[in-house]
């Protein structure tokens, strides 16, 4: 914690009516910081004998009541923050007011949980002030709260070599240079341009779009690159400015894109620039429209690049159950992310699944694919391009759900390509009419993973990946039967682990492509006495 040189004027016990307490030094009166240095002046803030102990901030200590009326303390470039985490660095409270100017000073209370920042300027602590009272920040994934303080500058001790050598780095990188080597860690995530962003329980899809539409209300996004790693949806975002992608962070970190669902984790990446090679759907550097699409990797669909380009506000009302408590207009952009919505150009529920191997494929093998991302309602593999096939999935979410999953993955050894398809529904042949079994109907299918609401199949989609997750195993099956079960499927198991009951278990297969075979093959798989064994993919690795 740092020294702090704060005189304290005791209130006086005159006769005059007795003054109105500020509610930003949690009971002490009249605090005139900067003032006078010397050595007791710090002890009044915890001293239990000052006098003044029984005077609290009753928003402090988390109780509503006060002894005294509180007087909202007019605007001042010194900022009063409270309710922090114990665990708060002065890197972290200074970062909360980085996107906004220039932080000359800081104090903090340990003890107290609560700090105080001074600007630059008044002008910035209230456009810091006003921002806040709109987004709550959050230290640690803990919101603080931000008030005038009733004090007008702060004066550290220069004998606090570390407080001081933060700030001087905080200064250094807002005046262009660049910090000493001793604090360059300590600032490093809140001066870069790139963040890295992890989504949690994505139920539905969150494509670049999606990231693209919900961050640029926080400045000019220049690149993002997604991936998949740990069998989990990443993405790296670049702002032109770390300035912005410091209050992206501070306003997004730990939001849900959609209802309970979809959850961002937020950090700094080391990376202060992205190279991006390609402007397809898994990357895009958008000052470098000319970039080519790459091998295998689908450029954007005009349709779908139309379907962002609308008012996003007139799509609020069509989604059922999406909106979420991201403020208002990166809802509203989240919103205009999800294009798989009734009524939108190329956004039924309907997917066009094309390079499929025609001599492998079977409507079964795809109602079985597809229904890891949702209830798969008629498939047909068309008649004079067996190649390709329509999927039509319960609802446009899901369709897209799907298709953000699976295009680009293997299926009988070659990459399939899915994309939303013009049809609104999968027409089933017409009567007596023989089509040679390539179009199913499982609209009635008692294998549909999402048909009883609140399922916990919802809180577990994730991408293809290694790992299967296997449940509904009989207590007689061993390890080396379900070694040999998968082994038999034309892969090769790397691990195996059973859960702790032994009716659930992880298995690892050599590849991706071997477990989204293995899948395919074995989901449902009857294992005796009515069994049947259920597989999807996981999170996990063993």
């Amino acid at each position: 914690m740092c020294a702090c040189a704060v005189s304290v004027e005791a209130g006086k016990t005159t006769g005059r009516k007795e003054r109105e307490i500020p509610a930003d030094m949690d009971g002490i009166s009249d605090v005139a910081v900067g003032v006078k240095r010397g050595s007791d002046e710090l002890s009044m803030y915890n001293s239990p004998n000052s006098g003044m102990s029984s005077i609290s901030d009753g928003a402090s200590n988390g109780s509503d009541s006060k002894k005294l009326r509180v007087e909202e303390a007019p605007p001042s470039r010194v900022l009063h923050i409270r309710k922090l985490p114990n665990e708060a660095s002065e890197t972290e409270v200074i970062a909360l007011g980085l996107p906004f100017g220039k932080v000359t000073n800081i104090l903090t209370l340990k003890g107290k949980n609560q700090a105080f920042l001074e600007m630059g300027t008044e002008e910035t602590a209230i456009t810091m002030v006003n921002y806040y009272s709109t987004v709550t920040p959050h230290i640690r994934n803990v919101p603080v709260f931000i008030q005038y303080s009733n004090h007008k500058e702060l004066k550290t001790d220069a004998g606090n070599q570390r407080t001081q050598a933060v700030l001087q780095a905080v200064s250094a990188v807002q005046s262009g240079g660049s910090p000493s080597s001793d604090v360059q860690e300590a600032l490093a995530a809140a001066s870069s341009p790139v963040l890295r962003i992890i989504i949690d329980n994505m139920f539905y899809p969150v494509t670049l779009d999606v990231l693209q539409q919900i961050f640029s209300k926080f400045g000019t996004v220049m690149k993002i690159i997604t991936f998949t790693k740990n069998n989990q949806f990443q993405a790296l975002l670049q702002f032109s400015d770390p300035v912005n992608a410091q209050q992206a962070k501070l306003a997004l970190d730990g939001q849900n894109i959609y209802n309970s669902c979809c959850t961002l984790r937020i950090d700094f990446s080391k990376l202060v620039n992205l190279n991006v090679k390609y402007n397809n759907d898994k990357s895009r550097d958008y000052t470098r429209p000319e970039l080519p699409a790459g091998d295998g990797q689908p450029s954007i669909d005009p349709s779908v690049a139309a379907a962002f380009s609308k008012d996003s506000n007139s799509l609020l009302g069509k989604i059922p159950g999406a909106l979420n408590p991201l403020s208002a207009a990166a809802a509203a952009a989240a919103a205009a992310g999800r294009v798989a919505l009734a009524g939108q150009t190329g956004s039924s529920g309907v997917l066009l699944v094309s390079n499929l191997n025609e001599e492998m494929v079977t409507p079964q093998s795809l109602f079985t694919l597809f229904g890891v991302y949702g209830d798969v309602q008629r498939v047909k593999i068309l008649y004079n391009k067996k190649d390709s096939a329509l999927i039509q999935m319960s609802d446009g979410n899901q369709a897209q759900l799907a298709m953000s999953h699976l295009n680009g993955q293997k299926m009988y050894g070659k990459i399939i390509r899915v994309t939303l398809s013009k049809h609104q529904t999968v027409a089933l042949p017409r009567d007596g009419l023989d089509d040679q079994g390539l179009t199913k109907d499982y609209a009635n299918s008692p294998l549909h993973r999402f048909k009883k609401p609140g399922s916990k199949n919802f809180q577990n989609i994730f991408p293809p990946s290694a790992t299967l997750h296997l449940s509904n195993v009989p207590q007689d099956v061993t390890e080396d039967d379900l070694r040999l079960l998968f082994s038999n499927a034309g892969g090769t198991v790397k691990a195996f682990k059973f859960f702790q009951d032994r009716k659930m278990a992880l298995i690892q297969m050599s590849t991706v492509e071997e477990a989204i075979q293995a899948l395919i093959d074995l989901h449902n798989y009857n294992m005796g006495g009515s069994q049947h064994l259920r597989v999807s993919f996981s999170k996990s690795t063993i």
